[in-house]
């Protein structure tokens, strides 16, 4: 670990400073080692950082970081920085993001394309039933499912994913010494065993505390393009996980319940409160506008919308002959290498999806 990133491990681990406190540190020091080596005055003078947090940063204690550190060699438990690439691009995004993500398993670019499917915890029959067609469906398509491996819809969200051999992320809201709920531990393992990843801020040997699961419930929705809710009650968590994703300018899907379904209350209110209404797993990946940054999805193929993932290889072709700026359908028809008739229906196909959009009489481009 270099200087810069131990200062940041450190400055990160101060009780009180907060994702937003330490983007204004470093916004106004431009690194982690100018935060710590700054004086009394110097940080009195940024907004938020009192009497109290100075004096954490200028009598900070490394053996604290020290500690962290052994225990993440004992459990095996790595770390990662946002100032580090390898950091969660979507996490980049959202207004508090981690100041530190400690991890086992595998981080992947690939996560880029993530969907969060979220519920209550004593789910029904019928929402078991629909949280696994739909995470089935997500799965196929190429989707990481990321959810907080609670009991009920959670982990019915993961083991779905782990049986169709797709990527699955749990978020925890503690140490990832030990798994909560502890009946999950064997679906932990499994994750990390399989290729996914067990996420969490919280360093080795934190316990669970109430306090902590809003908390996580953002990092749920801040990793992923869009917050499924399947089965919540009206005063239920799981709704905190929906708000962070309207904040975070994520979509928010609900799946409709039977009407006088207690746990489906929460559903129907994120309904009528603008959630897109949601039966199937197509009803998703239609909805979802462009990514953060393109994902490479194979060694020759990257998509930007995840509306591609349902193309055709004769859709892939003509919509890979399209610019993102206006390209003539006689350069279409010869970058295709297809028919005229077959690529004048295959762009009507791409219009209804919304991938390309028509620039003038000839012309089309990519949205």
């Amino acid at each position: 670990m270099d200087a810069e990133h131990r200062a940041y491990f450190e400055l990160a681990l101060i009780t009180g400073i907060g994702p937003q406190t330490l983007q204004r540190l470093l916004e106004c020091f431009g690194s982690a080692q100018n935060v710590l080596s700054a004086s009394t005055d110097r940080l009195m003078e940024v907004e938020g950082i009192g009497p109290r947090l100075t004096g954490l940063i200028r009598h900070r204690d490394p053996k604290q970081a020290d500690e962290v550190l052994r225990n993440c060699d004992r459990f095996q438990i790595r770390f990662v920085l946002p100032i580090q690439p390898e950091f969660p691009a979507l996490l980049r995004t959202i207004p508090d993001p981690p100041n530190i993500l400690f991890y086992r398993g595998q981080l992947s670019p690939r996560d880029q394309l993530s969907i969060a499917i979220i519920g209550t915890r004593h789910a029904t029959q019928y929402g078991k039933d629909q949280a696994t067609r739909i995470s089935y469906g997500l799965a196929q398509a190429g989707f990481t499912l990321v959810s907080g491996l609670a009991r009920g819809i959670d982990a019915i969200a993961h083991e779905t994913a782990l049986r169709n051999k797709a990527r699955t992320i749990a978020v925890l809201a503690n140490g990832l010494d030990s798994i909560y709920p502890p009946e999950n531990q064997e679906l932990a393992q499994n994750i990390v065993k399989e290729g996914g990843l067990l996420l969490s801020e919280q360093p080795p040997c934190m316990p669970p505390k109430r306090g902590m699961f809003p908390q996580r419930n953002r990092l749920i929705s801040g990793l992923s393009l869009g917050v499924l809710v399947i089965e919540a009650a009206r005063r239920s968590g799981t709704l905190i996980t929906a708000r962070h994703a309207a904040e975070q300018g994520r979509d928010v899907f609900a799946l409709p319940g039977p009407v006088q379904s207690r746990v489906s209350q929460g559903c129907h209110q994120l309904i009528r409160d603008g959630a897109i209404l949601t039966q199937c797993a197509e009803d998703i990946i239609e909805s979802l506008g462009p990514m953060v940054q393109d994902a490479k999805i194979a060694p020759d193929r990257t998509i930007r919308r995840p509306a591609e993932l349902q193309l055709n290889e004769q859709e892939t072709t003509v919509l890979n002959s399209i610019e993102f700026d206006a390209t003539d359908i006689d350069r279409i028809i010869h970058r295709s290498g297809l028919p005229v008739a077959r690529v004048l229906s295959t762009l009507s196909v791409l219009e209804s999806k919304h991938l390309v959009r028509r620039s003038s009489g000839r012309c089309f481009l990519r949205c």
